[in-house]
């Protein structure tokens, strides 16, 4: 067909059209019109009557407009009013997707668009998104949990992303301890090889914890968040936690991607990467540590078995030499919140300046090993110096990683389980006006392009918790 530019005064609707057009659908497609032009001609029969695109020609009347674009068709007679009636009823059968819309619209106000040309006023979008939230979040809820506590749901964010995907992530949520209780049912006993108390909970502590008192040691571990993370058996020494870990995985890091995890510690991040069928490679210190790890993985995981390596960290870049990381991923020191051996180069001995200067060189040398177009994450928390004040641990931590290269790309907040703090924050407040600390700050960093790194990281593979096997497919 040939598109025609004619006067518009040249063509006339049907009167027996039964599609009637309100003032504010008129209003949307005017704002069309300015915005973009007539991008669809108007179809016409024979005689010049619309069949399709009355709305068109309604506001660009109203525009002032004296020229139109229209083609004709032959179609006449009972032909013409089926194609006239299917040309409203199709558009009308279809469907929105809701999250994708959202998505865009969200897009075009961050980059100042007149969201209006697109027939959505500002107040529309926020009921959109606010009712898509409240949608995500139910769904989000685990009434019946199935296997490992994995959340219920038909097609929701939680069900294709383990949980939405938003900035604050809850621990204390009933399928997240679910889903922690699998992680541990396996055998996963990360305390192992950390038997000395590293948090100072009892008098048996052999560790000054710098220069603390025993009880000031216990007050001082407290006041982080940490209870929540407490080992089973509570010998006082704090565990990562397999959901956060399992998450970070399956989120950011490729579906058979090696990690590479500079501050290992105990043997979760190394088993949670075998399970779900990524290679792991932990650095770590502590010679009883590893001997831990190594016997946890071999009585737990199978292929991809995960490796730790005996050494200080600031020599990764010799020790693994030669390996592309697909992503970094540790939770660090918490400067000297834990003390977890005598040996001067443990970080957690030192300094806050030296501490600072280790810190930054291992995270230095560890991004050097990441391939471009990947992620890195740390796991940390804001720790105070001895006089009450905080070092800015998360701020030196972001700095570190920009100045190796990385961009800034994620945060979010991991709210963690608050132990005896409502017992305790009353009297701590009111003594120094200190909060209670219930969360820890997940940072993600790019090495190179954010989206390309999200294409290399696939689909996102939120399923049941051993993959072992889908691991062997891919290899083959």
């Amino acid at each position: 067909m040939t598109i025609e530019t004619i006067d518009i005064s040249d063509i006339s609707q049907d009167p027996a059209n039964v599609r009637k057009h309100s003032r504010r659908n008129l209003d949307a497609i005017k704002a069309s019109l300015r915005a973009f032009g007539q991008q669809k001609p108007i179809v016409i029969d024979s005689r010049n009557i619309i069949l399709a695109g009355n709305g068109t020609y309604e506001a660009a009347k109203e525009l002032g407009w004296s020229e139109i674009q229209i083609v004709r068709t032959t179609l006449a007679g009972s032909s013409a009013v089926a194609y006239a009636i299917a040309d409203n009823r199709t558009s009308e059968l279809a469907e929105w997707d809701d999250t994708a819309l959202a998505e865009q619209l969200r897009a075009l106000q961050s980059e100042e668009f007149d969201v209006e040309a697109a027939g959505f006023t500002g107040e529309e979008i926020d009921g959109l998104i606010e009712k898509l939230a409240g949608d995500l979040l139910e769904s989000s809820k685990s009434t019946e949990p199935n296997q490992g506590g994995l959340p219920s749901g038909n097609g929701s964010l939680a069900e294709r992303f383990g949980i939405p995907p938003f900035s604050i992530l809850n621990a204390r949520e009933g399928w997240w301890q679910d889903r922690k209780r699998h992680w541990v049912s396996l055998g996963i006993e990360s305390e192992q090889g950390r038997g000395v108390n590293a948090l100072g909970f009892s008098d048996g502590c052999n560790l000054s914890m710098g220069g603390k008192t025993y009880d000031e040691a216990k007050q001082y571990a407290k006041s982080y968040g940490i209870e929540g993370n407490i080992a089973g058996n509570q010998t006082g020494t704090s565990i990562f936690d397999p959901v956060l870990c399992e998450l970070s995985y399956r989120w950011f890091c490729p579906a058979n991607g090696l990690i590479i995890d500079p501050f290992a510690g105990g043997s979760v991040r190394g088993v949670v990467a075998s399970k779900l069928g990524r290679r792991y490679i932990g650095h770590e210190l502590r010679a009883e540590q590893v001997e831990a790890n190594r016997k946890q993985a071999v009585a737990i995981c199978s292929m991809p078995a995960p490796e730790w390596i005996e050494g200080d960290s600031r020599e990764i870049d010799k020790t693994c030499k030669g390996i592309e990381a697909d992503f970094v991923f540790s939770c660090p020191p918490y400067v000297d919140l834990e003390v977890y051996s005598d040996d001067p180069a443990d970080l957690s001995t030192l300094d806050y300046a030296a501490f600072r200067e280790a810190y930054r060189e291992i995270i230095a040398k560890s991004c050097g090993l990441l391939k471009k177009d990947r992620f890195a994450c740390f796991v940390v928390g804001d720790v105070r110096d001895k006089n009450g004040n905080y070092y800015n641990f998360v701020g030196d931590t972001i700095e570190a990683f920009r100045a190796a290269g990385l961009s800034y790309y994620n945060e979010a907040i991991l709210v963690t389980a608050v132990g005896s703090l409502p017992i305790r924050v009353g009297k701590q407040f009111a003594a120094s006006r200190k909060l209670g600390k219930t969360h820890q700050n997940v940072l993600v960093f790019v090495k190179g392009d954010g989206k390309k790194a999200a294409q290399a990281c696939g689909k996102c593979d939120f399923g049941e918790v051993d993959q072992a096997e889908k691991f062997g497919e891919v290899l083959e």
